[in-house]
């Protein structure tokens, strides 16, 4: 099975404890969260609740992805498990809309006939999810620039802070003002964020399942690249696609001048290290031709 460029199975094992240990945090605090949010009668803090569930959701995600991406590929599966992590972030954006059209149906009946809130509670809660947030970016943190699994969950945990931030701010609002009419409205707020997330969430998601080429990949630098590699005369057929997060796959055809098929080798090699080096791209399959010999005859 094709390994992620440059993560071995040692940080496999540290990024795994990094987010078993996150999970840990998170659940706790959803848990914290959806009950007071029942107690208080806040929809914000309810809101920040499904938030918290949905990123709690990413991150069993992640942490099941590199459980199954482990394991060895067989015969059936030559790719193993990885896209589990692809269908389950599906999954997961699919979740972020119900929620949220729950959340905002709620939000404009509050609107209608506002509910008293006991602050107190709700803005010790807050505050205390904001810290899991905050402890939660910091053992994830310098992990996300290795891995985009882990980037995926270390954003979730930011989006998660934002929440946690307004949910304060309104607790603040409506113990000095008596504002409740600000519950709502953050609600409706938090949820434009989690739409905001989801949305991209489920176009990566899709974009990946059929095999898009991956945004940071340019085909025509990678079609310039291997032109410029000596004894490539044309390059045809090229296909760039993403099977997991990270986890970059290409094929092309690629014409030389006529030559014995072990010259070719040294050929092959400075492609897959320009693949590798440049384009981050770990799994090629190349079909060499000679140069012209496809080509349609003349009448």
């Amino acid at each position: 099975m094709t390994s992620k460029p440059g993560f071995s199975s040692h940080g496999r094992v540290r990024n795994r404890r990094r987010l078993l240990w996150t999970i840990i945090l998170t659940g706790a605090t959803f848990i914290a969260e959806a009950v007071g949010g029942f107690l208080t009668n806040s929809l914000a803090l309810l809101s920040d609740a499904g938030h918290m569930f949905t990123h709690l959701l990413a991150l069993a995600v992640s942490f099941l992805a590199i459980l199954f991406s482990e394991r060895p590929a067989t015969e059936r599966r030559t790719y193993g498990l990885n896209r589990l992590e692809i269908l389950g972030a599906l999954f997961n954006g699919a979740t972020l809309f119900v929620i949220s059209v729950g959340i905002f149906y709620e939000a404009y009946q509050r609107l209608l006939q506002p509910v008293p809130i006991d602050t107190g509670p709700l803005l010790v809660i807050a505050i205390i999810g904001l810290i899991v947030n905050l402890i939660g970016a910091l053992i994830l943190g310098g992990a996300e620039h290795k891995d985009l699994n882990i980037r995926g969950a270390f954003i979730h945990l930011l989006t998660d802070t934002f929440s946690s931030v307004a949910v304060i701010g309104g607790a603040v609002v409506i113990s000095l003002t008596g504002w409740t009419v600000i519950d709502p409205l953050l609600s409706v707020a938090i949820c434009g964020v989690i739409l905001f997330w989801a949305l991209r969430l489920v176009w990566d998601s899709v974009d990946i399942l059929l095999e898009a080429t991956p945004r940071d990949v340019n085909m025509q630098e990678v079609v310039d690249g291997l032109r410029g590699i000596p004894g490539i005369r044309d390059v045809h057929h090229l296909h760039v696609w993403c099977i997991t997060s990270g986890m970059y796959a290409l094929s092309a055809h690629v014409a030389v001048q006529d030559m014995p098929l072990k010259e070719t080798a040294h050929i092959l090699r400075t492609i897959n290290f320009l693949l590798c080096q440049r384009f981050k791209i770990g799994h090629a399959a190349i079909q060499f031709e000679i140069e012209n010999a496809s080509a349609p005859s003349a009448k």
